[in-house]
């Protein structure tokens, strides 16, 4: 079961990231390019945690470095395709999405892709019609979650207003 664990530490990594990459953003203070700079940092980060930390790993194990152009290649696509996600999010935060509606249908919608992309490349066993209806209603649910999630989220606090304070009383002379 520790299989269970892992991804559950994805769901909790991914689950803050886009609010986590949204205050970066705007912790930035530039309107024109902080998603961009936020983006850079992302680009940063990866290459500690998905660059240094393997190469370290790797060499602690003994590990062969041989890398197969199959493995290779298709490892880079993957992570060009999840670069490409990263910067797609932070550009729908430019363009108005807010991290709740923008996550909830980036993580309704990559199940339902993942799924369908997984069935038309890897086909089951005994063909589509192997496939059972409750598969179906569970993509179903998935689109329609993220749906109701994104048309339905509570409203984000109304901004504070700022304290007004009072001219300061003038002093009598002497004092």
């Amino acid at each position: 079961m520790a299989w269970l664990g892992w991804a559950m530490l994805t769901v909790v990594s991914w689950g803050v990231y886009g609010v986590f990459l949204h205050t970066g953003a705007m912790g930035m203070a530039d309107p024109a390019n902080g998603r961009i700079k936020a983006f850079l940092f992302v680009g940063v980060a990866y290459f500690l945690t998905a660059v240094l930390a393997p190469l370290a790993i790797l060499a602690l194990n003994g590990a062969s470095w041989d890398f197969p152009a199959k493995g290779l290649w298709w490892s880079l696509i993957a992570g060009i395709v999840g670069a490409i996600g990263a910067l797609g999010v932070l550009l729908a935060f430019g363009a108005k999405g807010t991290p709740a509606v923008v996550m909830s249908i980036v993580f309704a919608g990559a199940p339902v892709v993942n799924a369908l992309y997984a069935l038309v490349t890897h086909p089951p066993a005994g063909g589509w019609g192997a496939v059972k209806p409750l598969f179906w209603v569970g993509i179903l649910l998935a689109a329609l979650g993220g749906t109701l999630v994104t048309f339905y989220k509570p409203a984000p606090p109304a901004p504070q207003k700022a304290a007004v304070t009072a001219p300061a009383e003038p002093q009598p002379p002497g004092k």
